[in-house]
């Protein structure tokens, strides 16, 4: 990996669902997406791993299972301003064969031309995670995300071939914040289709309605 984009290789988001509970889908930050065997919580085992960095330029933050579509949601961490890091991308992942994980598409990233200078992070961050909690909305069809100051956007990918970007929501600069722009860092979606899409800086907190 070009030392400019070295973030090191370490766990970042980890999750775990009712649905495999020996399994952990790990962003390992530049080491990729992992899947682990976690059915002796005291020796772990890698059973699956996609390392794409190089050529791309590192920052695994979240492997998402969608468990009865045998696909993993995989979302980049842009961690430079001004797009310095471009492309940072949410990737569909056939997840058929654990241990040969294979990339199938990526979501249509917004328009580096419109958004990679226009102050701050331009890229993929965090995911509605479909938590398994009362009051968690669920969708392997839908997938929310952040992308910093290209907002927070949504995307069908009933086709896992050829996703398709459905809304977004893309507010102006807060006031006061060093970036210049907005900066939509994470999202949780309730059972009501209701948003919670939260600014890095001073922005504050965003509430709002999905009508998909």
């Amino acid at each position: 990996l070009d030392p400019k984009f070295d973030a090191g290789f370490r766990a970042h988001n980890t999750n775990v669902f009712p649905q495999r509970p020996d399994r952990a889908y790990v962003g390992y930050i530049d080491g990729g997406a992992l899947i682990l065997d976690i059915a002796d919580k005291a020796h772990p085992k890698l059973v699956g791993r996609w390392q794409y960095s190089p050529p791309f330029n590192g920052f695994t933050h979240t492997v998402l299972p969608l468990f009865e579509r045998n696909l993993l949601i995989v979302s980049d961490e842009c961690i430079k301003d001004d797009g310095f890091d471009w492309p940072k991308l949410v990737w569909v992942v056939d997840a058929r064969v654990e241990e040969n994980l294979v990339p199938i598409s990526t979501l249509p990233a917004p328009p580096h031309s419109a958004f990679a200078r226009r102050g701050g992070r331009f890229g993929a961050h965090n995911l509605h995670e479909n938590l398994p909690v009362p009051a968690s909305w669920r969708s392997d069809q839908i997938v929310v995300g952040t992308f910093f100051n290209a907002g927070v956007r949504a995307y069908d990918i009933s086709n896992p071939y050829q996703p398709q970007e459905v809304a977004y929501f893309v507010p102006g600069a807060p006031v006061l914040s060093r970036a210049g722009a907005i900066q939509l860092n994470d999202v949780y979606v309730d059972d009501r289709r209701i948003v919670y899409t939260v600014d890095r800086f001073v922005g504050g907190l965003y509430i709002l309605e999905m009508t998909l």
